[in-house]
């Protein structure tokens, strides 16, 4: 068995997929909140690698992705099958800190961000209160896999055809509500605008925790500089740039620059 050998590849739900690679040494290595990049197939026209979450990792060597078909690239990934090959450059980026003990952690996923975000439960002193953010019912993911881990599941939909009718960021309150006295420490994946919102909703609120910021990337490694994101720094401008493949993608909070 070759390092990238694809072990399963299926449909999880409307568009969205689950991948499982060989990748022992990749498997081995990988934090909560770390990426691969993949280059899909060394024949295609489509020549730079893809930035993928890794959603979890096994003892066998295994690193399963979970995606969803958005453009050409994804596309071709999602018809390849078991024994195909898929060259894995990683495990990438910053990973996020475990909450401390005697805390109540919360996990904030919009969209598939609640793949990146499942290797965290694995760190947690106590189970996660998970809240999971989407258009409809539709694009509601993995939240069987949160529950079957022990997490305390919440979902919210844009068209309220599925769990709270609204934004995932407004579920802030009914979760600090049912923990009084309790320190909370937030964990953020998803579209920038519901980080821009839940960022702000944490520094209103003083509550620490960490956001993914993820962008569209060229090399992955932090040289091409074609991912930069802005960073709160103490410069004239009150922010700097940081790569999110090197320097992130996830940031504490008091690194976030949240005025865009």
């Amino acid at each position: 068995m070759k390092c990238g050998e694809i072990l399963e590849n299926h449909l999880l739900k409307t568009d969205y997929y689950r991948i499982r690679f060989y990748a022992p040494e990749i498997a081995a290595k990988a934090l909560p909140g770390q990426f691969v990049h993949v280059r899909i197939d060394e024949n295609s026209i489509h020549i730079l690698r893809r930035p993928f979450s890794i959603h979890d990792t096994a003892p066998d060597g295994s690193v399963t992705l979970v995606y969803k078909v958005v453009g050409a690239g994804t596309r071709e990934l999602a018809a390849k099958k078991s024994g195909d090959i898929c060259d894995l450059l990683g495990p990438l980026g910053t990973s996020y800190t475990p909450a401390p003990a005697g805390t109540i952690p919360v996990m904030v996923a919009g969209g598939y961000g609640s793949a990146a975000m499942y290797m965290l439960t694995r760190t947690m002193p106590n189970p996660a209160v998970v809240l999971i953010g989407a258009r409809s019912s539709a694009d509601v993911i993995l939240d069987d896999v949160y529950q079957a881990a022990g997490c305390q599941v919440k979902i919210a939909t844009n068209d309220g055809s599925m769990g709270h009718k609204g934004f995932v960021t407004e579920l802030i309150d009914e979760v600090i509500a049912e923990n009084p006295g309790r320190d909370l420490v937030i964990y953020g994946c998803g579209p920038k605008p519901m980080l821009v919102a839940l960022g702000k909703i944490m520094k209103a609120k003083n509550l620490p925790g960490e956001l993914s910021f993820d962008h569209l990337m060229g090399c992955g490694v932090g040289a091409c500089f074609g991912c930069v994101v802005k960073v709160a720094a103490d410069t004239p401008e009150g922010w700097a740039y940081a790569r999110a493949c090197k320097d992130g993608p996830v940031f504490d909070i008091d690194k976030c620059y949240l005025d865009e």
